[in-house]
Parts: structure tokens; C-alpha cells; sequence
């Protein structure tokens, strides 16, 4: 194929003419790890766990989260992965789910269109690797979670890196989110009971599903490995290659949700009192939940907190020292 005809076909490739930000994923090459710093954690709740992606699950420590678990080679081009693995053989109840989520911002979906006649259609595209093979489901679901889209996806041979490539056609009912509230969630199901895990792959349906009929469970067998990176979800039909972006750039991205500040020492302004403001590196999605170290010396309180920032003040001890904070606005 001429270079002409390849430059051609990747016009119509990018339904919008933009080479860059078109991934709707945050993180998806797994690179941002700010609450662990690539530690294992086995989560007693639903929570995150790298950067934008959130463990959903119905019962606690029943998988463990690392990134690079299990150290190996990442597929071409990949340095990190997302890696999940099985602590027990756990036979899912029927209400039961255990899910790796992306939760999305309106804002970033909001050209999508979907809910209107001219919703569009986009590619869902990622690398995975497992212990297990066999048919495996996801879903899109939209915030009121009463608009679903289960898909399926085949993993044909164990522990080997796949390539998975997943058309959704647009939603032109329903109610889609276009401001910072959640606009779309992205699932991956490591085991959901029939409650939540009876949908027909390949169409939208009314309700909330978690997994089509029929996926593999990792939770059902000890020690089963589940790793996934280069999560790409883009507008039209053809997966395009990763887009790979500058670390500083997936970071800032990342701090829109969850930033943490470094910790230091305070000497107080007057013999009674210091206050002290902390700017965000860029602004949050909303109001963050602040949450301050916990091997402060002296009393420190927090407030004002803002998308831009916030303060912080001393009530007693001279030269305190100041555990650093965190600052969730997650969706």
C-alpha cells in the first residue's frame, strides 16, 4: 500500500481528523499508580487501585491488585499492565460481582452523542492476558445504570498476551451524561452472579447488567491471573493504534480526580495561629474529600476546599509537621 492510500485510510480512520487525544480511557497504559506506588493491595471494598480504575466488588479480598503483578513481559510496546489475581476457588452468589471499572466524566463523552438519533458508534480496544481461556464479557452502562451494552471477547490460549478489538454501536435512547458527572462506565467482569450477569451479548438493553451470559470467572479459581493494559476506547468502528502520550501528561489527566501533596514542615505566623493554602497541580473535577496524614505533629485541621485548592491551619504546636494530604474527586 502506498504511503498516499495509508494517510488516506487513516482519514477515515479518525471520525473527527484528530490524530491525538482521542482515547477516551485515562491511564489505560497503566503508568499512574499514586495510592500504592505499584504495591499489591487486596481491596476490602469497592475502591481504586491504579489511576482511574476501580475494583467493583460484592465481597471483600477475593482478588489483588498490582501493577506489573506476577512480573512479566508486558506486550510490545507496553512497560506497565494492570494485574489481578484470584486469592481463593470462590463459587459467586447470585447477587454477587466482581468487576475492573473505568468510571468516565460527561465531559469526555459528551460528543458521543449518545441518547439522540446521532449517537455514534466506538471501538473498544485492549491487550489482555490470563491463566484462564475461554469466552470473557464486559459491559458499557450509562450513570443511572439502566442502559446497558454487554459484549464478550475470547481468550484462546492461556497466559499470552491478546490483542481485543470490540465495536459498540451508540445508544440513541436513554439518559447520557455531558457535564462532570459520570457519563459512561466501562466494566470488565472477573465474575458476576446471574443477577447481574444474564445479558445478551451485542445489543443495548434496558436494565443493569454487569456481564453477558456465560463469562469466565476469575474469582472461581485460586491463584487465576487476569492482566490487561493498553485500554483505548475511541469513536468509530476501527481500533486505531494505542495512543501513547508523555507520562507528565497522563499524570495530569489522573490529578483531575485524585492528587496527592508531599508532606513538610509549618512554623506558625504568629504565637497562636498559621494557615496554609494548597494549590492543586490542576483543577479537580468538583469539591475534593480531603483526607490529611496521618503522622501530623501538632493539631492540623483542614478546609475551603475548592476544584483549585485548599488551606490548611495549625491549633497548637509551634514548627508542626504536616503529613502531607490527599484530594479525591473521583466520580
Amino acid at each position: 500500500m502506498s504511503k498516499a492510500r495509508q494517510l488516506a485510510d487513516l482519514g477515515n480512520v479518525y471520525d473527527d481528523g484528530a490524530l491525538s487525544n482521542r482515547n477516551r480511557i485515562i491511564n489505560g497504559a497503566m503508568v499512574i499508580d499514586q495510592r500504592n506506588g505499584g504495591a499489591s493491595v487486596t481491596p476490602t471494598a469497592s475502591s481504586y487501585t491504579l489511576d482511574r480504575f476501580r475494583l467493583e466488588i460484592s465481597q471483600a479480598s477475593k482478588l489483588s491488585v498490582e501493577q506489573n503483578a506476577g512480573s512479566v513481559t508486558p506486550p510490545e510496546g507496553f512497560t506497565n499492565y494492570l494485574g489481578i489475581t484470584s486469592t481463593s476457588a470462590y463459587s459467586v452468589l447470585t447477587g454477587d460481582f466482581f468487576l475492573l471499572s473505568q468510571r468516565i466524566e460527561g465531559f469526555n463523552v459528551a460528543d458521543l452523542g449518545w441518547g439522540t438519533s446521532y449517537a455514534k458508534s466506538v471501538t473498544l480496544s485492549f491487550r489482555v492476558r490470563s491463566s484462564l481461556t475461554g469466552s470473557f464479557g464486559g459491559v458499557f452502562t450509562n450513570s443511572a445504570q439502566d442502559r446497558s451494552y454487554p459484549f464478550t471477547y475470547s481468550i484462546p490460549a492461556a497466559n499470552t498476551w491478546t490483542t481485543i478489538e470490540v465495536t459498540i454501536a451508540g445508544d440513541t435512547t436513554g439518559t447520557w451524561l455531558t457535564n462532570n458527572g459520570l457519563g459512561l462506565f466501562v466494566y470488565f467482569g472477573l465474575g458476576v452472579g446471574t443477577t447481574y450477569g444474564s445479558g445478551t451479548a451485542g445489543a443495548w438493553a434496558a436494565g443493569n447488567i454487569f456481564a453477558p451470559t456465560g463469562s469466565t470467572s476469575v474469582v472461581g479459581t485460586n491463584g487465576a491471573t487476569f492482566y490487561i493494559t493498553g485500554v483505548q476506547l475511541e469513536v468509530g468502528d476501527t481500533a486505531t493504534p494505542f495512543e501513547h502520550e508523555p507520562y507528565s501528561i497522563t499524570l495530569q489527566k489522573c490529578q483531575r480526580y485524585y492528587n496527592e501533596m508531599p508532606a513538610h514542615y509549618l512554623t506558625y505566623y504568629t504565637s497562636t495561629s498559621c494557615i496554609s493554602n494548597v494549590d492543586y497541580p490542576v483543577t479537580m473535577r468538583a469539591n475534593p474529600t480531603i483526607t490529611i496524614g496521618s503522622n501530623n505533629n501538632g493539631s492540623i485541621v483542614t478546609g475551603g476546599a475548592s476544584p483549585s485548592g485548599h488551606y490548611f491551619y495549625l491549633t497548637s504546636a509551634a514548627n508542626a509537621y504536616y503529613a502531607g494530604s490527599t484530594s479525591d474527586a473521583e466520580l
